[in-house]
């Protein structure tokens, strides 16, 4: 995820000599007449301009087009050397002795979580301020697949991230990561900023301004959010001492941390000949020390911004996809931030709203079956997915009084149900009880609204104007609080995230 920039030393294009290459343009123009004589035209001389008048009407046209677009065309076509100064970015002129880390989350939920933990990580083992980002809509940004070695350049996602943080806080709908997940256990051992105060301070932008009814100074701010993001999303290279933006990926890195003799070697997992063949790509996955590659004395430590792509990792093959980084041996204080971030709960408020809804609207022991159902490849497993809860539940039957409680997680609206197990079971009344949330709970809107108001102190503009979607996570605090049992979704990060809670027994906690 993170090295140092890969970009090679060009040759400066200096604009003035593409002029010279039309004459031999020209030339090939006339040999592709097959060398005929140009002595027909003479009979007919008045009416037709000579070859030369032709040439030089041609090179005036290509000279204006080529003035009046040069700023759109260097833009793209220019190698970074002939790109803007960094005197030239203002966003660089922030005088701050701060050094700061940002990253591009995307998929669902709870890899985002999952990123944003290794996200700690980094910030720690390199020293730096980590950026909150914003929780992103489900799948809003997606990476692709690291196994098939087919993901989004490290350029292109940064920028998306970009666009969608600030169209959610356009749309009044931002919220911050920070607000979900409980922080307190790390606030000690990683400093962090919340993307909107860095982002009004770093691009010189009052974010309150954005919501103006006024369409000029609306335009005129959006036109200064876009090149500031264009600066960290990489899309200018890195720029001295202001942005060092990562372009390795998955692909061909796998970071690691105090390992002996493991940096530069080659992982275990690489693509395979026949993918090679089939994807034409010749990449080399390697293993890199995030210390020794972007710590002190790299050309990385000196930015003020470190700019990563994707911090998303998973167990593929018996190797880590990204980053495999499990223990500290010889670093105590990295070895505890480990612990403590691989549980990180949910705010108070989402953490007691699940426990009031468990004594309040179950009141009795229960089982928590987490189904996804519709979403990709889940969608076609369902026959997996209901045989393994048809178990769990008959088993219960047999064992206990009836009814069975079951609190049902899962995105097959209610009235989809008939004609499935979910159906079957709710027919059933005098075996089985069923127990749902939605969004449209009390206990739902009155979190959301508490979540806000714990966070006030992040100074939301008017634009805000719709309560977080919730529901999600007080759903993962009910199943984490099951007594009788979890049965989820197989290959579901959702259903992961649950049974780390239940691992750190959530609901034992005092309130």
């Amino acid at each position: 995820m993170f090295k140092t920039s890969n970009h090679t030393e060009h040759e400066s294009v200096i604009p003035t000599t593409t002029p010279l290459l039309l004459p031999s343009l020209y030339h090939r123009l006339q040999m592709n007449t097959g060398g005929r004589s140009s002595t027909r035209f003479h009979t007919k001389k008045p009416l037709k301009p000579s070859s030369s008048s032709i040439l030089t009407f041609s090179l005036l046209i290509l000279f204006l087009i080529f003035f009046i677009f040069y700023n759109d065309i260097s833009t793209f076509v220019l190698p970074l050397s002939t790109q803007p100064p960094p005197s030239q970015f203002p966003e660089c002129g922030v005088k701050t002795t701060e050094r700061f880390l940002w990253y591009a989350p995307h998929s669902g939920f709870s890899n985002q979580v999952s990123e944003f933990k290794n996200a700690i990580l980094m910030a720690a083992i390199l020293n730096r301020t980590l950026i909150i980002p914003p929780v992103l809509d489900h799948h809003a940004v997606a990476l692709g697949s690291c196994p098939k070695f087919r993901v989004l350049g490290s350029n292109q996602l940064r920028l998306q991230v970009w666009d969608h943080a600030i169209q959610l806080f356009r749309d009044g709908r931002y919220v911050s990561m920070a607000e979900i997940i409980d922080l307190s256990s790390i606030s000690t051992v990683v400093q962090t900023i919340d993307f909107r105060h860095f982002l009004s301070f770093w691009c010189g932008v009052d974010l309150n301004s954005l919501c103006a009814d006024d369409p000029n100074i609306k335009t005129s701010l959006l036109n200064k959010l876009q090149k500031c993001g264009s600066l960290l999303s990489g899309f200018h290279g890195n720029v001295d001492k202001c942005l060092y933006a990562i372009d390795v990926d998955c692909r061909t890195t796998v970071w690691t941390y105090q390992e002996n003799d493991s940096d530069g070697a080659l992982d275990s997992f690489q693509p395979d000949e026949q993918l090679k063949v089939k994807k034409k790509i010749s990449y080399v996955r390697h293993r890199r020390d995030v210390y020794n590659n972007l710590g002190p004395g790299s050309e990385a430590h000196s930015s003020t911004v470190l700019a990563f792509g994707s911090l998303f990792s998973s167990s593929y093959r018996g190797s880590q996809l990204y980053i495999d980084i499990k223990e500290f041996p010889r670093d105590r204080r990295m070895q505890s931030l480990l612990s403590k971030i691989e549980f990180m709960p949910f705010v108070p408020d989402i953490m007691n709203a699940g426990k009031e809804f468990v004594q309040k609207n179950i009141g009795a022991p229960f089982l928590c079956a987490q189904l996804r159902l519709l979403d990709g490849q889940f969608k076609n497993h369902w026959k997996a997915t209901f045989s393994v809860l048809e178990q769990k539940v008959e088993a219960l039957k047999q064992e206990g009084s009836l009814p069975v409680h079951i609190f049902v997680m899962t995105d097959l609206p209610q009235s989809n149900w008939s004609g499935s197990y979910l159906g079957d079971l709710a027919s059933k009344a005098s075996s089985f009880k069923l127990h749902v949330l939605s969004d449209r709970e009390e206990v739902v809107k009155r979190t959301a609204a508490e979540v806000v108001a714990a966070h006030s102190d992040l100074q939301r503009s008017h634009c805000f104007h719709q309560l977080p979607d919730v529901l999600l996570y007080v759903e993962e605090t009910i199943c984490s609080c099951a007594s009788l049992g979890f049965v989820g979704t197989a290959g579901s990060t959702i259903a992961g995230n649950i049974e780390v809670m239940r691992k750190n027994n959530v609901c034992l906690e005092n309130d």
